[in-house]
Parts: structure tokens; C-alpha cells; sequence
């Protein structure tokens, strides 16, 4: 544990050493995060390693090995098995837990949330973890938010393009190795189809990523319904962070050759009629949110809000009550990191404003 500042909450980040919990470190320090000790955890095979945080050299502790106590908000960046584990003996140790992965967030005593959308359900911790959404569902939760307060949102068709990032470094590996060998063997001949050019095997994403879309993320689930886990948890966590338990929504997700920010194509039936211009007036003052004519993954890549363009009436929705258009987000920023630590901002202000 490394003292930052004499005030301040004690803070934790499980996972410190991988993709996402690199941007997390990062994020902690252009917020200027109030941290009064600092720690960085990991698995046997990280520990040990040295990061520098604003000037601090800070270890990284092996979790299996390390003191819990005194932490007061452990941001855990470390997949869902890790955080079944680990998860209940940081909040017995004390602290409270902001958790990226799927294992908390359909549970009923533990909050789903989106800073900017429904930051209210911080204040009812039963479990102490603070459940952070699927970095594709973020993307579109702070532009439904508010379209479903001003028009009533009834149904969503979804279709998403998620970028290789979303598979952690080895889908990153993925593509680059792939794009390396078609380069190398005349990517040209990708015009006359891939059998032109020798692939390497896939290593995470289910078929060859480079120049290519797989719609295929996650597994089957076993309900019969053939649909991934990535396309219910889009589903099932959109309902809960909108409080809107009966949504109907379908979804459709893709893997695609892009590094960063994931996008969405998004067909919305609302109760009311709705117009181009309302919509864009109701997106143009909602936080997070920034319109752009042609939003892309480039534009999103590196940046905080959702980007939103192409909109326009749904002709296949009666009496015009239904929108399209096409949003995209970094999923490693606000898809991820950002959240993560704006969430802990909140749980700084609402459980711990004696020691800001």
C-alpha cells in the first residue's frame, strides 16, 4: 500500500496489470481521484510487478497472498470467476466492490449502474458490490435514457459491432497476427475471397477477424433460444438499468475488425410519437452523449461519451413512434474504466464523505 495524499478513501484495483485495468489507472489519474493509499493487486503471475501512478512506485500484490483490510473501494477488473471468489472476502475485509465482470449483475441485491443514467441505485448496497454493465450495453444506455423519459421506450432491435478490444489482448493478438499475415501474402487477394490467403488458426474469436465480421460473441445459452450470453446480457441488463422489466428488445451481436469502441445500429419503438428533431433536441443536453452525422469507432476511440448519428424515423413503426440510428463508445473508456471509476466517485461521496 502506497500513501497518495494525508485525506482521501482507500482504494484497491484488482486486475491492475491487464487491459482494462491499465485504462482504470489512467482514469484514476486524470480525475484526479480523492486517494489517500493506493493498491495495486493481481494474480501470482503479476505480482511483483513495479507501476508507476502519478509519480508513485506501487508493487503489484499477489490477491491470494495480500492483507485485505482497510480498504475502503476495490475496483475489480479481473473476470467472473475471480470476482466469485474474491468479491465476498473484500466486502468482509470492509470495503465495497465495483465489479466489471458479469458475475454480479443480474443479482437482485446488487446494483447495476451507469453513472450518468441511474446513479440513484447506489444508495441501496445490500451486498456492498456495485455491478458495472457490459461495455455494449453501456454504449446505448445513456442515449435510451433519456428518449425513454421523453417518449416511453416499449422495443429494441440491436445489432452490434463489437471491436476485438471486447476480447481482451488475445482478440487484440488476434487481429493483428491475422492482418499481418494477409499483408504479407498480398491482402489484394482477399477481393477474390479468403480462401486466397493462408490464415492463421483462431486463438479467441471464433473465425478469422481480419477484414471479416463473426456474429458470433460469447456461448449458446442452454434455454433453447439460440441465442449468445452477449446478446441476453444486452437484453437483460438494458431492462434492469432502465427499470423497465417488461422491455421487449432483440439482439444481434457481432465481432468485427476494429481495435476499439464497439458500435451500434438500434431500432427503438417508444409510447409516443416521435420526430427527428425531438429526438436530437432531447440528446443534445443528456450527459455522456454527443451527436455526430457519421459516428464511428475511430471518432469514439479514446474519448468519453456515446456518439450518436444517423437518425432518423423508422419507417417499419406505425404512426411515427420509432427511430433509428447508430451510437458507438470506447469499450475500454467509458465501456469499461470510466465507469468503474465514476461509480467509485459515487460510493466515495455517498459512504465515505468524512475522509474527502
Amino acid at each position: 500500500m502506497v500513501q497518495i495524499n494525508e485525506k482521501g478513501v482507500n482504494v484497491a484495483v484488482l486486475g491492475a496489470t491487464g487491459q482494462v485495468g491499465m485504462v482504470m489507472r489512467k482514469v484514476l489519474a486524470e480525475r484526479n481521484f480523492p486517494v489517500k493509499n493506493l493498491r495495486f493487486l493481481a494474480s501470482a503471475h503479476s505480482a511483483g510487478t513495479v507501476l508507476t501512478w502519478q509519480g508513485h512506485d506501487i508493487e503489484v500484490e499477489d490477491v491470494a497472498k495480500a492483507d485485505l483490510a482497510g480498504i475502503d473501494i476495490a475496483i475489480f477488473s479481473a473476470g467472473g470467476g475471480t470476482s466469485a471468489e474474491w468479491a465476498p472476502k473484500f466486502v468482509q475485509a470492509g470495503a465495497y466492490v465495483i465489479d466489471n465482470s458479469s458475475q454480479w449483475r443480474m443479482d437482485d441485491e446488487v446494483p447495476l449502474v451507469v453513472a450518468e443514467v441511474n446513479p440513484e441505485d447506489i444508495k441501496n448496497v445490500p451486498k456492498r458490490i456495485i455491478a458495472n454493465p457490459n461495455c455494449t450495453t453501456m454504449a446505448i444506455m445513456p442515449v435510451l435514457k433519456p428518449l425513454d423519459q421523453r417518449f416511453g421506450l416499449r422495443r429494441l432491435i440491436v445489432s452490434s459491432y463489437q471491436a476485438v478490444s471486447g476480447a481482451g489482448r488475445a482478440g487484440v493478438e488476434q487481429l493483428l497476427n491475422e492482418a499481418k499475415a494477409a499483408i504479407e501474402q498480398g491482402a489484394d487477394q482477399l477481393v477474390f475471397g479468403a480462401d486466397s490467403v493462408k490464415f492463421p488458426e483462431p486463438t479467441k474469436i471464433a473465425r478469422t477477424i481480419a477484414f471479416n465480421e463473426v456474429p458470433f460473441i460469447g456461448s449458446i445459452v442452454d434455454d433453447g433460444s439460440q441465442e449468445t450470453d452477449e446478446e441476453q446480457k444486452l437484453r437483460n441488463e438494458s431492462r434492469k438499468i432502465l427499470h423497465l422489466p417488461n422491455l421487449k428488445a432483440s439482439c444481434t451481436c457481432v465481432r468485427v475488425g476494429v481495435f476499439t469502441s464497439h458500435g451500434m445500429s438500434v431500432n427503438a419503438e417508444f409510447e409516443q410519437a416521435v420526430s427527428v428533431e425531438e429526438a436530437r433536441e432531447v440528446l443534445q443536453s443528456a450527459p455522456a452523449v454527443e451527436l455526430d452525422d457519421i459516428p464511428t469507432a475511430q471518432l469514439a476511440a479514446g474519448k468519453t461519451p456515446s456518439f450518436v448519428g444517423r437518425i432518423r424515423v423508422d419507417q417499419a413503426v406505425d404512426d411515427n413512434r420509432g427511430l433509428a440510428f447508430f451510437a458507438t463508445n470506447d469499450n475500454l473508456r467509458k465501456g469499461a474504466a470510466l465507469n468503474a471509476v465514476e461509480l467509485a466517485e459515487l460510493v466515495a461521496k455517498q459512504y465515505f464523505a468524512e475522509e474527502l
